[in-house]
């Protein structure tokens, strides 16, 4: 028949780049092919893993929906065209693949296994922080940051991997990268500082995550201790996110670590008192105090003569780091100071002035 005859005398043309349009059409369609079962298996693995996960808690599950979620689309692209190029060259008489397309392939798989494995270690640490945060926050810190510093060397290792995946020697690109780090160290000095400070947190330990921390007139609780920056939860809600070096130049309270908290407070009674009263007002305030816990009381004494008031001083300790905890103390101790005081018709100080008038005599008024 005349029109088959013509289409296969189109197909067996040999002039599209060195192969005949039925060698393309054949590529095309093992790419597509290729392309469509990746992406449905990698559906698959993904609601399959998210099933098992609903079933109990197994973490292989959400470890395998996490990393093949981070599977990228040009990957399998890559996958999908490099397989149709192969079949291409097949037809072709066995014709050896080009050093591009294997030079493009070798960096594509060695990209998305360092994706994999990023994935992977994220998702252990977030793990291993969620079920040790509140028992050993220090680990979780140190965990963290060693997982920084593992998924960048993650990143060095694949980039090697690629020319050594060609047969290429990396003993001269390693070398190569020796000289020129000197140059590439004085150039990210403030990065690198950043990155020794750091290591020192993790070994030193001065604050872990979960700390509550007042750095100079900033203060909230640490979420993340990374490469470079540190984070930091204010009350206020927003992220406050400081670099690594300055934050160990600077002064760090660090309030988690805080065992007893020490509460100073004074109390001004009225300059018309009389004495008895005054005298007892210490053994009142030492009283109110003791009736709390958990408290250690420390002093009470008259301490000074004010303006318009007689000054009592009191120190205790609360034997308790939380300020919600101290706060409810020191409400306990108002509460009981203001029916005491009641009882025993003690006034509490106020701010007053006495003013005297002097009657002017008759020869000033003349």
């Amino acid at each position: 028949m005349p029109h088959l005859d013509k289409l296969r005398k189109i197909l067996d043309r040999e002039d599209v780049w060195g192969n005949n349009v039925l060698d393309w059409l054949m590529a095309l369609l093992a790419a597509a092919g290729v392309a469509i079962v990746l992406e449905v298996t990698k559906t698959l693995l993904i609601r399959y893993a998210n099933r098992s996960a609903e079933r109990g808690d197994r973490n292989w599950a959400r470890a395998i929906a996490t990393v093949v979620r981070c599977t990228k689309g040009w990957f399998l692209l890559a996958v999908a065209l490099y397989s149709g190029i192969y079949v291409l060259l097949l037809q072709a008489d066995s014709k050896p693949v080009p050093t591009v397309i294997n030079w493009i392939g070798a960096i594509a798989l060695w990209s998305q296994a360092a994706l994999w494995t990023n994935a992977l270690i994220k998702f252990s640490v977030a793990r291993y922080a969620a079920k040790n945060r509140d028992v050993d926050a220090g680990s979780v810190t140190m965990l963290s940051t060693l997982g920084s510093i593992g998924r960048a060397g993650v990143w060095v290792l694949a980039a090697l991997m690629v020319p050594v995946s060609m047969g290429k020697e990396i003993t001269p690109l390693i070398a190569g990268l020796g000289i020129g780090g000197i140059a590439v160290a004085l150039a990210i000095q403030s990065i690198l500082g950043d990155l020794f400070a750091s290591v020192s947190i993790v070994l030193d330990k001065p604050f872990v995550i979960g700390d509550f921390l007042i750095v100079d007139d900033k203060m909230g609780s640490v979420e993340h201790v990374g490469l470079k920056t540190t984070h930091l939860r204010s009350l206020s809600g927003e992220q406050l996110v400081f670099s690594n070096t300055d934050l160990l130049k600077s002064r760090i309270h660090n309030y988690k670590r805080m065992h007893e908290r020490r509460a100073l407070f004074t109390i001004d009674v009225a300059y018309d008192t009389p004495y008895e009263k005054v005298a007892a007002i210490p053994a009142m305030l030492r009283e109110a105090v003791e009736a709390q816990k958990p408290v250690r009381f420390d002093r009470a004494h008259f301490a000074r003569y004010g303006e318009s008031a007689l000054i009592f001083e009191v120190v205790y300790y609360v034997l308790a780091p939380e300020y919600g905890v101290f706060m409810d103390v020191q409400q306990a101790i108002n509460l009981v100071l203001f029916r005491r005081f009641a009882e025993e018709n003690i006034e509490f100080a106020f701010p007053t002035r006495t003013v005297y008038l002097q009657q002017p005599s008759g020869a000033e008024m003349a």
